[in-house]
């Protein structure tokens, strides 16, 4: 059973609450940062990416910019600690797609043990980053993202909470509704998680396994360890599976490593129907659509082509890297390896063509998207997908909860 509990959140009053609530640390660049924060000071990007403000020379005196702005944050009154420890839900409306979960802390022993499920590697320097964020400020500033199997007794709560009067209500420049209720009343909830046997991480991979080095780091120097500190949970939005949406991630290579555009066409006639299309998203799986040279292209796997019984290799992605971004295209770890690079969700079908037309990329590939039963099945595997197997949409909010430890 997975161990989630309530907490007091750090968290903008309510008419702060747009302007200090940003996009996750990781989905935009050093300029975008810059471009948010001038024209929001308020914006809580200037703490969850003090490299834009303080500069990327030097990692401790950024970190150390970003602890005088997140206290500078509480002086001023921009966050501001609940008094009392509870749960809160979360749901974010964008258009047709709504997910409504819950916000609470999850035990770091939990996670460690595989009771909340990975899909997916870390890059060790990424989780060196956020880890030294985290102990420089001693807060996690964003929710990990974990999914879990509903329960009628976890939907029949969640509906009673959003019956009530929500903290925040808001709609963001991206047109995304944001709506939290406090949940004061713990025990229902805390009890309803310890029904559920297993939750899985969707997306949050650093954040969680930055949490649980931080978390080694700082028991190894507290003598008076007990477990019970605030450092052994990590902050987490938990939300039902049949809520989310994962749309397709999307890949774009630099160039087709050595091979002619008609050589690169004849090695992919071992594996594939190729037929010109105008379609330029598959429609089921088994199928891509691919960019070259200007035109759109169906990739149907041949009659040699058997589905493979491991949910790992059912997945489209995971055919795409072994059947051709590997062998053909050279790139063996497309974690490390600067000539691919990867276009989720909402950034779209024309970023690809303007990639391949505009900045000298030379094929991309349009995925079919990957499910949430394909998550659950390579999960309970204990198998890793690929990297940006899955993009979710709409992404939650940084800057709402503050989790001190």
């Amino acid at each position: 059973m997975a161990i989630v509990k309530p907490f007091k959140a750090l968290r903008p009053p309510a008419e702060r609450a747009k302007n200090v609530s940003c996009v996750p640390y990781d989905v935009v660049t050093d300029a975008e940062v810059r471009e948010i924060t001038s024209a929001n000071p308020s914006s809580f990007l200037r703490v969850t990416r003090p490299e834009a403000e303080f500069g990327t020379d030097d990692a401790a005196h950024a970190f150390a910019g970003a602890k005088r702005l997140f206290d500078q944050f509480i002086a001023d009154g921009e966050l501001v600690p609940d008094n009392e420890a509870c749960f809160y839900v979360y749901r974010l409306v964008d258009g047709e797609r709504r997910q409504t979960g819950i916000v609470g802390c999850c035990a770091i022993d939990d996670y460690d043990a595989d009771i909340i499920k990975k899909h997916e590697k870390t890059r060790p320097d990424k989780v060196r980053d956020r880890t030294d964020h985290m102990l420089a400020l001693r807060a996690q500033t964003g929710l990990i993202f974990l999914a879990f199997r509903n329960t009628d007794a976890m939907r029949k709560m969640i509906a009673e909470v959003v019956a009530t009067e929500p903290v925040y209500d808001f709609t963001c420049p991206n047109c995304v509704q944001q709506t939290v209720w406090r949940v004061p009343q713990t025990e229902g909830v805390a009890a309803g998680f310890a029904a559920i046997p297993e939750l899985y991480v969707a997306d949050g991979h650093h954040r969680a396994e930055s949490a649980s080095l931080a978390r080694k780091e700082l028991r190894d120097a507290n003598p008076n360890h007990t477990g019970s500190e605030d450092y052994n949970f990590v902050m987490a939005g938990i939300f039902p599976s049949e809520d989310l949406s994962i749309m397709a991630y999307n890949r774009v290579v630099k160039d087709l490593n050595g091979l002619s555009q008609e050589e690169f066409l004849t090695k992919l006639r071992d594996y594939f129907i190729i037929t010109e299309t105008r379609e330029r998203q598959p429609d089921q799986r088994g199928q891509f659509a691919m960019y070259l040279g200007g035109g759109w292209y169906n990739l149907r796997h041949n009659v040699n082509y058997i589905r493979e019984p491991d949910p790992l290799d059912r997945l489209d992605v995971q055919t795409l890297q072994q059947a051709v971004l590997g062998p053909l295209l050279g790139i063996d770890d497309p974690r490390t390896d600067k000539r691919i690079a990867f276009v989720g969700g909402g950034r779209g079908i024309d970023e690809l063509e303007r990639m391949v037309d505009k900045e000298g990329y030379a094929v991309a590939f349009s995925l079919f998207p990957t499910t949430m039963d394909d998550l659950f099945a390579v999960s309970d595997m204990g198998e890793i997908m690929p990297p940006k197997s899955t993009w979710f949409e709409p992404k939650l909010k940084d800057g709402l909860f503050v989790h001190l430890i």
